[in-house]
C-alpha cells in the first residue's frame, strides 16, 4: 500500500473516531438537551428568544413578499435571509434529534414533524419555486410558546383539549360520514328537482352536492341558487338543518371535556380519601396532603 493511501486511511479512521466520540458524548448531549428542550435554564431561555425571533422574521418575510414585487436587490437579500433561517432550523432539528432522550418519539411527535417540515420548503424550492410559500408552516412552531413562558396551565389545558379530541374522534368521524351521505342525498334530490329547469345552475349531481355542502355549512356563496318553488323550499330546510349540524361536533367535544374534568376531580386523596379537587390541584383542599395526580413538569416536548 502506498504512503498516500496509508495517510488517507489514517485520516478516515481519525474522522470515524471523532464521529463516534461525538455520537456517544453524553455530556454534550445533556448540555444541548438543556438548551433546546428545557426552557427553565439560562441557555434555554436565550435560545428560545432567538428561536421565536427567527420564526416571526421568517414568516414575516414570506408574507411581505406576497404583497407586492420587490426590486431585485431586495429579492436577493430576502433569499439570503431565507437560507440563513433554513440552515438555522435544519441545524436545530438535527441537534434536537441528536440530544433527544427518545429520538424516535421526537421524530414522530407533532412538534417534531413541524420542525422537519419547516426546513423542507427551501430545499424543495430547487424543484418548484412555489414551495417557498409553504414556509409559513413555521408559524406552527410558535406552539412552543406555552413552554417558553412556563404557563403550565396552558400546557395542561392544551393536553386536556387534545385528549378530548382524541376521545371524541370516533364519534366525529361517524358524524362526518353521516353528513357526507346527507349532502350526497340532498344534492341528488336537488338535481332531480332543478335539473330540468332551463335557468338552472344544477347541471349535474356534483354541482348539486357542492351546493348542498355550501348551504348545509351555512356558508352560502350564492353562486348556485334554486329557481323553482320546490327547490327553494328544500333550500330553506337545508339551511335550518345546517344550524343543527354545526352544533353537533361542538357538543361532542364539550361533553368529552366535561367528563375529563369530572374524572380528574373525582380522584380521591390518598390520605383522607376525599375527592372534589380542582383540576390543577397539587395538594388536597381537605387535609393538605400532596395528591398523586398533581401536575408534573414537562420533561420533553412531544
Amino acid at each position: 500500500m502506498s504512503t498516500h493511501k496509508k495517510r488517507l486511511k489514517k485520516y478516515f479512521l481519525r474522522l470515524k473516531h471523532i464521529w463516534l466520540a461525538f455520537l456517544h458524548n453524553e455530556n454534550l448531549k445533556q448540555k444541548i438537551y438543556s438548551i433546546l428542550f428545557e426552557s427553565n435554564t439560562r441557555g434555554g431561555k436565550i435560545f428560545d428568544v432567538f428561536l421565536i425571533l427567527f420564526i416571526l422574521s421568517s414568516v414575516t418575510i414570506v408574507i411581505a413578499k406576497s404583497v407586492k414585487p420587490f426590486p431585485p436587490a431586495h429579492d436577493t437579500f430576502f433569499l439570503a435571509l431565507e437560507w440563513i433561517f433554513t440552515i438555522f432550523f435544519t441545524i436545530e432539528y438535527l441537534m434536537r434529534l441528536y440530544s433527544s432522550k427518545k429520538p424516535r418519539k421526537y421524530v414522530f411527535s407533532f412538534l417534531g414533524i413541524i420542525d422537519l417540515l419547516s426546513t423542507l420548503p427551501t430545499y424543495l424550492g430547487f424543484f418548484n419555486p412555489g414551495f417557498h410559500r409553504l414556509l409559513v408552516i413555521r408559524v406552527f412552531r410558535l406552539l412552543r410558546l406555552p413552554s417558553i413562558f412556563h404557563k403550565s396551565d396552558l400546557v395542561s389545558e392544551g393536553n386536556a383539549l387534545l385528549l378530548s379530541l382524541k376521545e371524541s374522534s370516533k364519534k366525529i368521524i361517524i358524524f362526518f360520514f353521516f353528513v357526507l351521505l346527507l349532502v350526497i342525498f340532498i344534492g341528488t334530490i336537488m338535481y332531480m328537482i332543478e335539473g330540468d329547469s332551463e335557468e338552472t345552475k344544477f347541471k349535474n349531481i356534483p354541482s348539486s352536492i357542492y351546493w348542498a355542502v355550501v348551504t348545509l355549512t351555512t356558508v352560502g356563496y350564492g353562486d348556485i341558487t334554486p329557481v323553482t318553488t320546490s327547490g327553494r323550499f328544500l333550500s330553506a330546510i337545508v339551511m335550518l338543518l345546517g344550524y343543527t349540524i354545526i352544533a353537533v361536533p361542538t357538543g361532542i367535544v364539550s361533553v368529552s371535556m366535561i367528563k375529563h374534568h369530572r374524572r380528574k376531580s373525582a380522584v380521591p386523596c390518598p390520605n383522607c380519601n376525599k375527592a372534589g379537587h380542582e383540576e390543577n390541584a397539587t395538594y388536597c383542599k381537605h387535609c393538605g396532603n400532596k395528591l398523586e395526580n398533581g401536575n408534573e413538569d414537562l420533561k420533553e416536548e412531544t
